[in-house]
């Protein structure tokens, strides 16, 4: 049996509703799971004990369709990040695993200790993974130096290599029964209720949205468009009965809509440049992109509201057997981490 830290980045909620599944699973396969979140407060409840929180390098999202730099930059603590890199204890675990989380990932680096990637990006920078037509370096270079890693591991909408796996569907929408009660799924968190009200209802009054935002704090209806703020209960619930969903080209929620045969609409967030690998990768499978809410674009979301159909996709059940096999290729022996723990010790 062995010790591992699991390290989750906080930012948004994709990473966290894979860990749901993940987290179980690391438990009973070692003696010791400890977990690490890190970035701003979560807008899921999380079924297990978080030991390590820290502060990390979270983004902030706008309210106009990006990330907000400025309060990014503002929010980011440099001395903060630097301590929690030099006390996080990594070599005190057999195994380091981390979904996007710079801390771990800055700890292990410095340390000389082995970090293991399990995660989204780790499949969006594989060279087989699509890419879009205009390249953005300083956009990858960020994805690939935010969280380095020494093994991948990497979830993406199709397996485009070794390495690569279709996305962890969590049992929660596994277990859902998908209908289509007419109305439209929205989770576009860059953009601030009024912009997404407007818009909505200047495309269509006769179709009902029901948008879930992260800048409302309560519920709202106006007209046809009915808003709650960010919750995963009542989200789950609005995706099941959805006619489609419009959101980011984000991983987790396009990849759910798509395995509940919900019809596709994103919308990458500008200037990020993993969305707009995501867009990139499920315009080749059909799914239509959008730039924005400008007028020119409207025509092509009306195109969808009438026109468009779900892409079928095969998204098997096989987060266990990634985890077995990640664990059997990186996990120390037991003779080499009985050697590792006594250097450790008498030093």
């Amino acid at each position: 049996m062995s010790r591992i830290l699991y390290a989750i980045q906080g930012t948004g909620n994709g990473h966290l509703s894979r860990a749901l599944d993940v987290v179980p699973l690391l438990q009973a396969r070692c003696e010791q799971l400890d977990v690490l979140v890190s970035g701003p407060p979560a807008d899921l409840p999380l079924p297990f004990e978080v030991k390590h929180r820290a502060q990390g390098m979270g983004f902030l999202f706008g309210k106009k369709g990006g990330i907000n730099f400025v309060k990014t930059f503002w929010q980011f603590k440099s001395a903060t990040f630097l301590h929690e890199v030099r006390h996080l204890p990594v070599e005190s675990y057999d195994l380091v695993i981390s979904d996007f989380e710079p801390v771990s990932s800055w700890a292990c680096k410095l340390r000389e200790v082995p970090c293991v990637a399990l995660s989204h990006q780790s499949a969006v920078l594989n060279p087989a993974a699509p890419r879009p037509d205009k390249e953005d370096p300083a956009g990858r270079a960020v994805l690939r130096h935010y969280a380095p890693s020494t093994a991948q591991y990497g979830f993406h909408f199709q397996a485009y290599a070794p390495g690569v796996f279709t996305p962890v569907i969590r049992q929660q929408v596994r277990e859902l029964n998908p209908v289509n009660q007419g109305h439209y799924t929205v989770y576009l968190p860059a953009y601030e209720e009024a912009i997404l009200v407007e818009r909505l209802q200047y495309l269509s009054r006769s179709v009902r949205w029901e948008v879930f935002s992260k800048h409302s704090q309560r519920p709202a209806t106006h007209g046809n468009v009915r808003v709650w703020p960010v919750s995963g209960a009542a989200f789950l619930d609005s995706l099941a009965r959805a006619a489609g969903v419009l959101c980011g080209a984000g991983f987790e929620t396009p990849a759910e809509a798509l395995f509940l045969g919900k019809k596709l609409l994103v919308m990458p967030m500008k200037q990020q440049y993993e969305q707009q690998c995501n867009a990139a990768a499920l315009a080749t499978m059909g799914v239509p992109v959008i730039k924005n809410f400008k007028d020119k674009n409207l025509d092509k979301i009306d195109q969808w509201l009438h026109q468009n159909e779900a892409i079928p996709v095969d998204y098997p059940d096989q987060t266990a057997a990634v985890l077995d096999q990640l664990l059997r290729e990186q996990l120390p022996r037991p003779e080499t981490r009985a050697a590792g723990r006594e250097m450790n010790f008498s030093v």
